[in-house]
């Protein structure tokens, strides 16, 4: 079997399989998703397993990134990971994602994340549950009272990509986010082309729309911004919905500051779609990361990630001024035994912000003194893009 960068010539070929894996894709709905993945496919970052011949596994690694307390990290999207039916059960997807491993090295990402469609598979290669979409269902009537001062709003359309990308940067650095993901500017263009999504432009905040349920909701799919009478105002739009549809689904951080403008909280309807983080190359995503400011943390790490090995082994963390350090070092004094000791999937938690103690308690972490690198590395990590 090989696996290799997809030719642009076999992209059709693809349909197939997914069709197979996952149900048939309307003529429409491929074509818009064959534009969309063509620049992946021409960079080589779209992947296939063949077997005489036959594409048997599929893999998307796109190029993205990610916030991590305000600051972007270089992060590889894995996506579309598909395996033919008739093919399951052989370890094949997990040969596919451990060289999608060594693929996500040769593009120089610190780090990857992937929407598991089974947690096993992923873990088994040292991923770890991390963080998730959240969506809320919000009564369209409470919006529209959060109304306030009028605030410059405009229609954003393909041209405003380069700008959109830009303030909802801002946002997401003055925030001081951890999760929200960065995508190129081609994927700006094509959301904000698309005809059933509504997305309006103000100098400190974005806001993206569509309607649902035939047209009796609206789905919020982003809505960011810096100051509260730019929140109040792209709220507002939403909220001027309300005499059609009566309810919001919203894909929100955990504490978006939208839920403390509601006047009343009497019942919220969360759902969370999980996803999955790896770190590829630890000492570049902890030196990328940023940290909370005045909180200090050092530590002994015993590293041990088997399809990474360069991960592995004795590093001295030290995280100090809103930066952090992962570099080489001796065993500690008294050997392995006082080394905080994880796996690769323990150091992507830590690194996502679950607590130590959550981390001792699920085996992910043990021994040494790291009781400190939970404030250090405090986070409530979220998603708004789906890929």
């Amino acid at each position: 079997m090989e696996i290799r960068a997809l030719r642009p010539a076999e992209a059709p070929a693809v349909r197939d399989i997914l069709s197979r894996a996952f149900g048939p894709t309307p003529d429409d709905a491929w074509e818009r998703r064959a534009v969309s993945v063509l620049p992946s496919v021409e960079a080589g970052r779209v992947f296939a397993a063949f077997d005489g011949g036959e594409i048997v596994a599929t893999g998307a690694l796109y190029d993205m990134t990610q916030w991590w307390h305000g600051r972007a990290v270089s992060m590889a999207g894995v996506s579309g990971i598909t395996v033919a039916p008739e093919e399951r059960g052989r370890g094949l997807g997990r040969r596919l994602m451990t060289d999608l491993l060594e693929r996500c090295v040769g593009f120089g990402h610190p780090l990857a994340l992937l929407y598991p469609a089974t947690t096993a598979l992923y873990r088994s290669v040292g991923w770890e549950h991390a963080g998730a979409q959240h969506h809320v269902e919000i009564h369209t009537e409470a919006l529209r009272r959060v109304a306030a001062e009028r605030v410059p709003v405009r229609r954003a359309g393909p041209d405003d990509a380069a700008e959109a990308a830009a303030v909802v940067g801002r946002v997401h650095e003055a925030s001081l986010d951890c999760g929200p993901v960065g995508v190129p500017e081609a994927w700006w263009r094509r959301t904000l082309g698309n005809r059933d999504e509504y997305c309006y432009l103000a100098e400190d905040g974005f806001l993206s729309y569509r309607w649902a349920d035939g047209n009796a909701g609206m789905e919020v799919t982003r809505l960011v911004a810096s100051s509260e009478p730019t929140l109040r105002a792209l709220w507002g739009i939403v909220g001027s919905g309300s005499t059609t549809a009566k309810t919001v689904r919203a894909c929100v951080a955990p504490y978006d500051p939208a839920l403390w403008l509601l006047r009343e909280r009497e019942w919220e309807t969360v759902r969370r779609s999980q996803w999955m983080l790896r770190l590829v190359d630890a000492p570049a995503a902890i030196e990328a990361r940023g940290y909370p400011s005045g909180v200090s943390a050092a530590a002994h790490l015993l590293v041990d990630d088997a399809q990474l090995p360069a991960n592995s082994g004795h590093w001295r963390l030290e995280i100090k001024d809103g930066e952090g350090r992962l570099e080489r070092s001796p065993a500690p004094r008294g050997g392995d035994a006082d080394a905080v000791r994880v796996g690769a999937r323990g150091l992507a938690a830590l690194y996502a912000g679950v607590p130590v103690a959550t981390l001792r308690r699920t085996g992910l972490l043990e021994g040494g003194n790291a009781d400190a690198l939970s404030a250090a590395f405090a986070a409530a990590p979220f998603t708004l893009d789906f890929f």
